[in-house]
């Protein structure tokens, strides 16, 4: 079935059916829609599922119906309102009737951006000022009510803000702040749902510095708060203090491509930089442990997948002897840890050009060649009567040896 068959079925059956949300916001912005959403008013569930059988309920507290649309499963919901019954996002109760306008459901929605819809004859349905707001590239919120109901809405602003490049309306900015105290209680799988949008985003700094602008940096990610603040000697460092310098390497790290695990490790890179004592600034002698510590908590509050832990605990301990290795035994074990790490070598040398101005070491530059180099060395036999730790020792040595004369040939 069609997009125009499935308008079609829902007009002639007495309702209307709209294209929402997202995929309306796109075509203003001339982007390609990866979702289209869909919004049915004038009719009831059970009319729905009346005319289209194969449609499957996907929502639990108001009704949602995955259907196949063109070549896509896409979500149908029904227009409805919302009260706010008790805390945090699932303190609501939705209601659903044949009554409720389009513009009603449009105003329950967390940002203008995303309040339009377009009819089946692209019409666009606009009533809070959206198409504007994108002219203006400006992240305002659709309701006072509404926006603060939904705590996570806050952290949902700042990464529509560093997702499509806008700054956020200072009212809004306001709201976010607001949110600050249920925010505290919100589950940390929502939390991080946003940020992994937001560390995909072109810049991710901008994520930070508007959640910092609203006075929620502090609460949600202490540790990148304490950055700000902690100088650095300003001969590497002309960007300025550790908050400076990490938003840098994190919108370097993502303009280079890479993964969303790698800007994570990239943001935390520096993380131990947030505890140096005041008497030895503007250096940061041993941060790289002082990072390593505080990443068990960073990870448990955050519910990052295992993966990503690794990935920044990888990162953490190895970026600043990745820009100073030069001899064979150091390369060695560094191509080595590499080879059997959680992050990929594509990733690990972005993370290190982006926290080094750019600039590849040479060992990284040369990386398969040197690996090469060490496999062969790898494939010599191991002489019997050695067992147990003594044969990692044995081929260890083989390797180094083996790098030093490539080396020095």
């Amino acid at each position: 079935m069609n997009e125009s068959d499935f308008f079609k079925k829902i007009r002639e059956a007495g309702g209307r059916g709209y294209i929402a949300g997202g995929a309306v916001r796109d075509k203003i912005m001339g982007r390609a829609a990866h979702d289209r959403d869909y919004l049915v008013c004038g009719m009831m569930p059970d009319e729905f599922t009346a005319l289209f059988p194969d449609a499957r309920r996907a929502g639990k507290s108001f009704p949602v119906f995955l259907l196949e649309i063109g070549e896509s499963v896409c979500e149908v919901a029904f227009a409805r309102i919302e009260r706010k019954t008790g805390r945090g996002y699932t303190g609501f109760e939705a209601v659903c009737g044949k009554d409720i306008t389009v513009e009603q459901d449009l105003a329950r929605r967390d940002t203008t951006v995303n309040s339009m819809a377009m009819d089946e004859y692209e019409r666009i349905i606009d009533p809070y000022g959206g198409a504007e707001d994108v002219r203006r590239k400006i992240i305002r919120a659709t309701s006072v009510r509404h926006f603060a109901e939904d705590p996570v809405r806050a952290l949902r602003a700042a990464r529509q803000a560093a997702q499509f490049g806008f700054s956020i309306d200072p009212a809004t900015l306001s709201l976010m702040g607001r949110c600050a105290e249920e925010l505290r209680s919100e589950p940390a799988e929502r939390k991080f749902a946003e940020l992994c949008k937001a560390l995909a985003a072109p810049r991710p700094s901008r994520y930070f510095r508007a959640l910092l602008a609203a006075g929620l940096l502090a609460q949600e990610f202490p540790y990148i708060h304490a950055l700000i603040g902690k100088s650095q000697p300003p001969e590497y460092h002309p960007e300025g203090d550790a908050f400076e310098h990490t938003m840098a390497v994190a919108d370097c790290a993502a303009a280079r491509g890479a993964s969303t695990e790698a800007v994570f490790a990239a943001l935390l890179h520096d993380a131990g930089k947030g505890t140096t004592p005041e008497n030895m600034l503007p250096h940061h002698y041993g941060h790289e442990e002082r990072g390593l510590a505080l990443l068990p908590e960073i990870a448990a509050g955050l519910k990052i997948p295992k993966r990503w832990r690794k990935c920044a605990e990888f990162v953490i301990k190895e970026h600043m002897r990745a820009s100073l290795v030069k001899t064979p035994s150091k390369i060695r074990d560094l191509v080595r840890a590499l080879e059997r790490g959680p992050i990929s070598r594509r990733d690990f040398e972005i993370v290190v050009a982006a926290d080094n101005g750019g600039k590849i070491p040479d060992w990284l530059s040369r990386y398969d060649e040197y690996l090469a180099v060490l496999k062969s060395a790898a494939d010599a036999p191991v002489p019997e009567r050695l067992r147990g730790a003594r044969v990692g020792e044995y081929l260890r040595s083989l390797e180094i040896q083996a790098l030093r004369d490539y080396l020095t040939r």
